[in-house]
């Protein structure tokens, strides 16, 4: 008798439901001859199963090469869009800057200071700030960068800030939050050829992208703000790029001279056309100014205010420490007139007179003078006439030096010295009085760094004590912190600060 095998439980599943269906009907058929058709039917039945699997088998492994191939094309793509991502050219990224700390007098109580506490300091004569801020300050900046298809870039900006002097957690009462910049920028347009080929183009509220500052005075060295566009990077020529902008800033509700309406207030916006061009390492700005009806504002007797201005400055930036070693230096020569005048905040004061002028000098670098010790100089001087009252002057002048000594990786002493000369006689604009002498002041403030190296390394937390000492005639010019009761000389001030940017 012919042996039978059941390859599969399926085999024998279905030869027992053959088996019961044949019944009698089969009776005449040998018992070995249908055991041998059911077994030549299982064979067939599991090859055309067998060619089934290979057929599933290769569609699947063909449609797995081309999944596969599909997917080293879209893998390439979001490895691009992450390394985009990760060097901040596309999607969101946040930005801070931010200081708050603790300001303590000798007798226990919170203490007046700041960078522009001098007589000075109205006018943008700024001492070192280390040691010396009492206030909460933070900036919050958002952004979100695409790229498209084309090569095209756009990024839109929005910026909060804050600041309160208080010391309480909650200060809503007395902040000054605000939106300070909402804008969009546009660059890489492929329909952008010759000179504008590498050009950006913006509108909205904004810093300029190219102020500077002199960041351990709290200072900017120019600053041009304002709600406008422009246009950044035309190459005009081998080695001439140049910008374009218009911004507005407005003067607001001050009074005018109106003899029949006394009492009465007005506004007016300031337009600000500025060209600002590079040459290598050079920079040369010039401002126009407009702020029409401006001349009706009522500054002083007699006095009439500008309503056009005229800014320039040129400005040099180093790539060493003066030629000296590595590091780096800027220097500025800012001059200004009528509403030019204020030479650092452009277009930010409408109660100049027209025929203010002002002339500014601003020198700063930062080096390493040993392998542990970083230092970093600035000059900040001004001299201005005419400025509120036909025959006011003011003259002043600041030196300052930031040094730091890097003992660990995460500790650092910083010290700081700084003298300002003033020479000012307001002609008793706004009831002060002329006044002539120096301020001075030093600082000591113990620093611990996630990581120190540098000094634009951040964050970090400082513990300081600072003496600062004056003239006694400062104390008569009755418009600013040494006006103030308590302000004698000779005093200690101590406190805890955090500084954060990122």
């Amino acid at each position: 008798m012919h042996k039978m095998t059941f390859k599969t439980p399926l085999a024998i599943a279905i030869a027992a439901a053959s088996l019961g269906m044949s019944g009698l009907a089969s009776a005449q058929m040998t018992m070995e001859q249908r055991f041998a058709e059911l077994e030549a039917r299982i064979e067939a039945a599991e090859q055309r199963a067998d060619a089934a699997e290979r057929r599933a088998a290769i569609a699947e492994q063909s449609q797995l090469t081309a999944v596969a191939t599909e997917s080293d094309a879209e893998i390439e793509e979001r490895l691009a869009r992450v390394e985009r991502y990760a060097d901040g050219e596309e999607g969101f990224s946040f930005n801070v800057y931010a200081r708050s700390g603790l300001l303590i007098g000798e007798d226990g109580k919170s203490e007046n200071a700041g960078p522009y506490l001098t007589p000075a300091g109205g006018e943008g004569g700024a001492v070192g700030r280390l040691g010396n801020e009492p206030d909460t300050y933070a900036e919050a900046i958002f952004n979100y960068r695409m790229q498209f298809d084309n090569g095209a870039k756009a990024l839109y900006r929005t910026m909060i800030a804050d600041g309160t002097t208080s010391s309480n957690d909650w200060t809503g009462g007395d902040s000054d939050i605000n939106v300070r910049q909402v804008f969009a920028e546009f660059s890489d347009l492929p329909s952008f050829t010759g000179a504008f080929e590498n050009a950006s183009i913006w509108a909205g509220k904004r810093f300029d992208r190219d102020n500077f500052d002199i960041h351990w005075l709290d200072s900017d060295v120019i600053f041009l703000a304002g709600t406008g566009g422009g246009i950044y990077d035309m190459q005009l020529a081998d080695n001439w790029k140049s910008n374009l902008s218009i911004y507005g800033r407005s003067f607001a509700d001050y009074p005018i001279v109106d003899r029949e309406n006394p009492g009465l207030e007005g506004d007016t916006d300031n337009l600000i056309l500025t060209s600002n061009n590079y040459f290598g390492n050079w920079q040369w700005m010039v401002n126009g100014m407009s702020a029409a009806d401006n001349n009706e504002r009522d500054i002083d007797v007699g006095q009439t205010a500008a309503d056009t201005g005229f800014h320039t400055m040129i400005a040099y930036h180093g790539d060493s420490f003066f030629g000296m070693g590595e590091g780096n230096f800027k220097a500025a020569v800012l001059h200004g007139q009528g509403l030019g005048a204020e030479t650092k905040s452009l277009g930010s004061r409408g109660d100049l007179t027209d025929d203010a002028t002002a002339t500014r000098l601003a020198l700063y670098g930062t080096t390493y003078i040993a392998p542990q010790w970083r230092i970093a100089p600035s000059i900040l001087a001004e001299t201005s006439e005419d400025r509120y009252v036909q025959g006011d002057k003011y003259n002043w002048a600041g030196l300052n030096v930031r040094l730091a000594n890097e003992l660990t990786q995460n500790f650092e002493m910083q010290y700081e010295a700084g003298y300002q000369w003033m020479d000012l006689d307001p002609q008793g604009y706004s009831g002060r009085n002329a006044v002539d002498g120096g301020f001075s002041k030093f600082t000591i403030a113990p620093t611990f760094k996630p990581e120190v190296g540098g000094f634009w390394q951040r964050p970090e937390i400082r513990l300081f004590t600072t003496f600062s000492d004056w003239d006694d005639d400062l104390n008569n010019y009755g418009a600013s912190s040494l006006g103030n009761e308590g302000f004698t000389g000779g005093q200690w001030t101590f406190g805890v600060q955090s500084e954060v940017w990122f």
